[in-house]
């Protein structure tokens, strides 16, 4: 069985082309699933049936693995026998009527009103890189871009006139999104004096760049949100995915529809953007639970 795996792992590396880790991943997942194949006296994978890899599964799962990566190695085994189904070594493939678990969605995080404000006020705008700063988490909070979106952006890409940015998603797709007064102001501050003292003649296309006049990066901006985090004296874990959250859930709780902000989020699919509709209303039914009288 482990020849049979090492011709699987040369296939999808040299004739499929899979990334290194992607092949690391299948070489971990399915050693696993070998050893627990030859721990039941199974010595073939033609003899592997339903009920087998049924208990493979509980087995992961009593180990303590989480639905994700359970999921992860059914997804490696229906792969592999799709090999050796093609191979003529198996006869058909135990994995394939098996269903991956569903993974339950988590609300995702979000930002009160007032924590952002204070967030929003820590960069210290009399010098160029607080200016910087200012304007990334303006921009951030007023558009909910993806921070890859955000380090990404070009000048090109601004239209501080008529007051939006066009941003370019997942697969390359492009949306116009409306920006805030305030995000307008602290980006014309930044452009005329704290963008120019940074790159100190030197030319770039990226709208948001560091001391070396070199693209900010996604961990130097994390790095940056941290560090405002702290002196905002919010002491939740945030990333910059929770200002996109913010920006969401806010929109949704002032009364936006959900299809627009759908369009301003870039998600393919609606149902994606609906898990903000149940954020919103825990956020009502929180504010309920401390506000009413009789709570």
């Amino acid at each position: 069985m482990k020849e049979q795996l090492e011709q699987f792992l040369y296939y999808i590396t040299v004739e499929r082309g899979l990334a290194l880790n992607t092949v690391i991943s299948y070489r971990h997942d399915l050693e696993q699933f070998i050893s627990f194949l030859e721990s039941i006296g199974i010595k073939d994978f033609k003899e592997v049936k339903r009920e087998h890899l049924a208990g493979y599964l509980e087995n992961l799962h009593n180990k303590g693995l989480a639905t994700r990566s359970r999921n992860r190695h059914l997804a490696a085994i229906r792969s592999f026998y799709k090999y050796l189904l093609r191979e003529k070594i198996a006869e058909s493939n135990p994995a394939a009527q098996m269903e991956s678990s569903q993974i339950q969605k988590k609300l995702p995080q979000v930002l009160s009103l007032e924590e952002v404000e204070r967030l929003l006020d820590q960069p210290d705008v009399k010098t160029p890189l607080g200016q910087r700063d200012k304007a990334m988490l303006e921009l951030l909070y007023a558009t909910g871009l993806r921070v890859t979106e955000l380090v990404r952006m070009t000048t090109e890409q601004l239209n501080l006139e008529v007051g939006y940015v066009t941003a370019l998603g997942k697969g390359h797709k492009e949306r116009i999104i409306p920006i805030t007064e305030n995000a307008q102001d602290a980006l014309k501050e930044y452009l005329q004096h704290g963008r120019r003292a940074l790159l100190k003649g030197r030319q770039s296309n990226y709208l948001f760049v560091n001391r070396s006049g070199k693209p900010i990066t996604r961990q130097g901006f994390w790095k940056i949100l941290q560090r405002y985090t702290q002196k905002a004296g919010i002491t939740r874990h945030i990333s910059p995915h929770t200002l996109r959250h913010s920006f969401a859930t806010h929109l949704l709780e002032h009364g936006a529809d959900l299809r627009s902000v759908q369009m301003m989020l870039g998600h393919s699919d609606i149902s994606t953007t609906q898990i903000y509709t149940h954020v919103a209303r825990e956020q009502l039914k929180k504010i309920h639970r401390l506000h009413h009288p009789r709570s």
